[in-house]
């Protein structure tokens, strides 16, 4: 009973295609290292004006 019902409700879901979780994949990882560079370059202006304030 479960089982058949885990089987249609399965049968229900829109999976992605191959294409279509590659681009997802590819997007996650541009956009990790976009984000990964700007707070690098916010902490290291962040940085050097705490080291202009305290020398």
């Amino acid at each position: 009973m479960f089982v058949r019902q885990v089987r249609q409700e399965m049968a229900k879901v829109s999976w992605p295609s191959r294409r279509e979780t590659l681009l997802s994949v590819a997007l996650v990882f541009v956009f990790s290292i976009v984000l990964g560079l700007y707070f690098l370059l916010v902490d290291k202006f962040l940085s050097w004006g705490v080291s202009l304030i305290f020398g």
